[in-house]
């Protein structure tokens, strides 16, 4: 597989996980049926978006980015739908994450 294609499988994967994690708190411990089912197949898109996307970018590159990304897009969303705004030191903690993000997909080597 090309890597532009594992980039775009990255992306997908990114964007469903921010779904389903979120959807994880709107079902409310998956009391609620539909945001439940709707979290668990969102999530399996995921998994199956980023092991496609490992199969065509470096593990580390992939796993990182898509770990620190959907963890920024959840607060993000955390802060729009439940006014939940992080204090100083986790504004500080997002920011490092998405400087180690770059630091990891543009200053990272391969041996």
């Amino acid at each position: 597989m090309k890597p532009l294609f594992g980039y775009l499988f990255l992306a997908n994967g990114i964007i469903f996980g921010i779904i389903s994690n979120s959807l994880a708190k709107v079902s409310e411990g998956f009391t609620k049926f539909t945001p439940s089912v709707l979290c668990i197949l969102f999530m399996c898109i995921t998994m199956f978006s980023i092991s496609k996307a490992m199969s065509a970018l470096p593990v580390g590159f992939a796993y990182s980015t898509y770990s620190g990304l959907t963890v920024t897009g959840v607060v993000l969303f955390a802060m729009l739908k439940f006014n939940q705004v992080p204090n100083l030191y986790g504004s500080i903690g997002i920011i490092l994450i998405i400087i180690g993000v770059i630091m990891v997909n543009y200053l990272g080597r391969l041996n």
